[in-house]
């Protein structure tokens, strides 16, 4: 007599195991890092194509502790400079793609001309740049180019990069130690690729102009870097400039309106600016 429950226990499970010598012995396409082992170890995997907001934010928090931690960045302890700068940074990204992101806005206590972006709306000004600009046009120029970069998320785009070339992407994704060391190195000088760049040039540009300020700043401080004098500034290290991009700024500026707005005044910005340095 045969017993109808026990055939469709034995064809169940003999289902079940031809679909897991399937699963388990096809190949997973992988950058160099198995899912299985960062299931098993109870490691989270994060789809960088995926993050949300309340995410790149989280991230871009303990990136920003790490490199404070490390000691190579030391934070202007000038509350004064520090509230100019946010001041000048968050209307800019009160008028960017992304206005609802909290914007952080940091001076770095530093000589050498830099700024630089990571994720989740946190932006880096050295006093070094604060220093060479002349005028606040010049300087919102430099933050509205970061703040480009964030609302673009390049850094999460070379952040991808940089784990697949490392071996440290999975099919699934990152793992989140993973994303905030790869942050951490993103942050210390790597350059951002030539797209990169010219986009957040012309994002930028479109931002300084609808926050008000003067939109020849950026031409005058871009021009301003590449004619320096010796070693190129460390912003041309990690923004490389050219004299394309200068053109193509000059060429999306009208020379009639490139004086209109705000931030063209050079004694007062070395009053509110230069003089706190």
């Amino acid at each position: 007599m045969k017993h109808p429950y026990r055939s469709r226990l034995i064809y169940g499970l003999l289902a079940i195991l031809i679909s897991s010598s399937i699963i388990i012995t096809s190949p997973q396409p992988s950058y160099g890092q198995s899912w299985l082992n960062w299931i098993y170890q109870g490691v989270q995997v994060i789809q960088l194509s995926n993050l949300s907001d309340s995410q790149e934010v989280k991230y871009g928090r303990q990136i920003n502790d790490e490199l404070i931690r490390s000691g190579q960045f030391r934070i202007s302890r000038n509350q004064t400079l520090t509230q100019r700068v946010d001041r000048i940074g968050q209307r800019l990204a009160q008028n960017s793609s992304r206005p609802n992101l909290p914007f952080t806005f940091q001076v770095l206590q530093d000589n050498s001309i830099n700024a630089f972006a990571t994720m989740g709306g946190f932006a880096y000004v050295n006093t070094g740049l604060i220093a060479a600009a002349e005028n606040e046009a010049e300087l919102a120029s430099v933050i509205g180019h970061e703040i480009a970069h964030i609302t673009q998320r390049h850094s999460i785009k070379q952040m991808r990069n940089v784990a697949i070339s490392q071996g440290l992407m999975s099919a699934t994704g990152l793992s989140e130690n993973n994303i905030v060391n790869i942050g951490v190195q993103l942050g210390f000088n790597l350059p951002r690729s030539r797209e990169a760049e010219l986009e957040a040039d012309r994002i930028g540009l479109q931002n300084l102009r609808k926050a008000g300020y003067a939109p020849i700043g950026m031409i005058t401080f871009m021009k301003k870097l590449l004619q320096s004098g010796g070693a190129p500034p460390a912003f041309l290290s990690t923004h490389p400039a050219t004299s394309q991009r200068v053109q193509a700024l000059s060429q999306a500026v009208n020379p009639d309106i490139a004086y209109q707005g705000d931030g063209l005044d050079n004694r007062a910005y070395q009053r509110e600016f230069r003089g706190l340095l």
